[in-house]
C-alpha cells in the first residue's frame, strides 16, 4: 500500500518520513492548486528525503492546457529536476477540448524518457474519464498512475467512478488509480472498504486545522498510516 503525502520543503517531507508516508508529492503555492516548486526547495528535498519524492510540474495555476511558452517553462523544470537528481514528476495537460494533450505528453516524455509520471487531477477535467484512461494506458511505461477523484470535487463523491476506474486499470494493467481529494482520517476506512485500492493521497487531511499554512498533525499521520499499515 502506497501512502502519498503532499509536502511543501524539507523539513514537510522529512517529518512525513519519519511519521509513516511512502511517498510525498513536493509543491508549492496550494493556494492555487499546486505549482513547481522552486530549485532550491527541489534541491533540498532531494539531497535529504529518502523515500520517492514526486515533485509537481505545473507552471501555472490557469486551468491545465498549455500553450508553446508555457511549453518552454516545462521544458527547463524537467531539465532542472533532472540535473539535480530527480525522477518522479506529477503532471497534466488537455486541451482546449478537454482531452488528453497527447502533443504535449509526448515532449515531455521525449525530454526526460527515464522518468516516473504521475498524471495529476487535470484528468478529473477531462470530457470523460473513461476515455482519457484508454488515452493514458497508451503511456503506461511512463505514465505510472492517475491521481483522481474520480471527476467529482472529492473522492467520497467520486467513489462510484473510482470503482470503474480502478476495475478498469486492472483489466488493462494500466496505469494504476491514486485516489486523492479530500482523503482524511476520518474517511480513509470508507474508502478503502469501496475500493481496496492500492494508492492513496492526502493533503491538507493531516494538517492542523486542515489547513497548509499549518504543520503536519502527528495524531492524524499515525491515524492514516496505522489503518493502511
Amino acid at each position: 500500500m502506497e501512502l502519498e503525502i503532499i509536502t511543501l520543503n524539507e523539513t514537510d517531507t522529512l517529518q512525513v518520513e519519519r511519521l509513516g508516508a511512502t511517498r510525498v508529492e513536493l509543491v508549492s503555492a496550494m493556494q492555487e492548486g499546486g505549482l513547481t516548486p522552486s530549485y532550491g526547495t527541489i534541491k533540498n528535498v532531494l539531497a535529504t528525503a529518502s523515500i520517492p519524492v514526486q515533485i509537481m510540474v505545473r507552471p501555472h495555476s490557469d486551468g491545465f492546457v498549455y500553450n508553446e511558452t508555457d511549453w518552454k517553462t516545462i521544458k527547463e523544470d524537467l531539465l532542472a529536476i533532472k540535473s539535480l537528481g530527480g525522477n518522479r514528476i506529477v503532471f497534466g495537460a488537455l486541451t482546449d477540448v478537454g482531452h488528453i494533450d497527447e502533443t504535449l505528453l509526448n515532449k515531455v516524455i521525449e525530454c526526460v524518457p527515464d522518468f516516473d509520471i504521475t498524471f495529476h487531477r487535470a484528468f478529473d477535467d477531462a470530457r470523460s474519464q473513461v476515455e482519457a484512461y484508454h488515452i493514458l494506458n497508451k503511456y503506461k511505461h511512463h505514465v505510472k498512475r492517475i491521481l483522481t477523484s474520480g471527476g467529482k470535487p472529492n473522492a467520497i463523491d467520486g467513489i462510484d467512478n473510482l470503482r470503474q476506474l480502478i476495475q478498469l486499470s486492472k483489466q488493462l494493467n494500466g496505469p494504476k488509480i491514486l485516489v486523492g481529494s479530500g482523503v482524511k482520517p476520518g474517511n480513509l476506512e470508507e474508502l478503502h472498504n469501496e475500493l481496496q485500492a492500492t494508492e492513496y493521497h492526502i493533503g491538507s487531511g493531516v494538517r492542523l486545522n486542515q489547513d497548509f499554512s499549518k504543520d503536519l498533525d502527528a495524531v492524524k499521520m499515525k491515524q492514516v498510516t496505522s489503518y493502511l499499515f
